[in-house]
Formats: C-alpha cells, sequence, structure tokens
C-alpha cells in the first residue's frame, strides 16, 4: 500500500514559488509527500527566493531548476499549479489529479522595489503563504482536484 502522496509543485520557471514549495513539503512533511518540482520554461533558480528560505533553515541551494519532461518516470498523484501560466500550459500527466492553488510572482512585485529589503519582502511574503499551504497537506488538494 502507498503510504506517501507523491505530488508534483509546476510553476512556469521553476525558479521561485514551485522551488519553495517543494522544499517546504520536503521539509515539513517528509512522512506524507514525495515532492518534486518542474517548470514548463525553466529559468534557473531564484537567488531571493534560495535566501529568504535559508532565513527559515530550508535549504534550496541543491536543487536546481527543471523542466517538467525530465521528470517523466515518476507517477504523480497531484500536480499543483502555482502560477497561473503554468496551469494555463500545464502538460497532461496521466494519473494525476490537476489542482490549482496561485501565489503571488515575487519577482514581478520586487521589480518596483526601491530596496532589497523591500523587494525581500514580498518573497517572505509568498514564502510563508506556501508555507500555510504545505502544513494543509495532503488534506487540502482532496477537495479542490480538476477532474
Amino acid at each position: 500500500m502507498k503510504t506517501k502522496t507523491t505530488i508534483l509543485f509546476l510553476c512556469t520557471g521553476n525558479s521561485c514559488r514551485s522551488q519553495m514549495a517543494e522544499a517546504w513539503a520536503k521539509a515539513l512533511k517528509p512522512e506524507t509527500l514525495d515532492a518534486y518540482s518542474a517548470g514548463v520554461d525553466p529559468q534557473g533558480m531564484n537567488e531571493r527566493a534560495v535566501k529568504v528560505m535559508a532565513e527559515c533553515g530550508v535549504d534550496l541551494s541543491n536543487q536546481r531548476s527543471k523542466h517538467v519532461d525530465e521528470l517523466g518516470a515518476v507517477a504523480f498523484d497531484y500536480v499543483v499549479t502555482v502560477c497561473d501560466q503554468a496551469h494555463e500550459a500545464c502538460p497532461f500527466v496521466p494519473g494525476a489529479r490537476v489542482v490549482h492553488i496561485g501565489f503571488d510572482d515575487p519577482p514581478r512585485l520586487a521589480e518596483d522595489a526601491a530596496t532589497e529589503t523591500e523587494a525581500l519582502h514580498h518573497y517572505r511574503r509568498v514564502r510563508d503563504e506556501i508555507r500555510q499551504f504545505i502544513e494543509r497537506l495532503p488534506e487540502e488538494l482532496h477537495g479542490n482536484a480538476d477532474g
């Protein structure tokens, strides 16, 4: 009998939100979640995301930005799209239920920041929102899945 829920956090660039979600899942729910992240157009790791996660004791430095095709052999129970663009471009993943939980885009929000402190504020807020979502998994997924 399968004991863990296998979940893919999908975002366009796999550089920030999906990476944070994967890391939170591995840090907070290793006994119930088998977490991965990928993108439909990987952009590399976002250094500010790495920095704000490190502030919470979660190390992203060993993670890398991946294309969803790199995970082809993994059988996912759920695909959680964490940005609207990834939800719209979500590839068909056989056997997986798709859940869209959109989070604000920290890089976009930080574009107009006057200081690094102001920019990091956006990353911290989204980091904390993602953590709260992960803390409610896997139960949160059951009522939100498409199809």
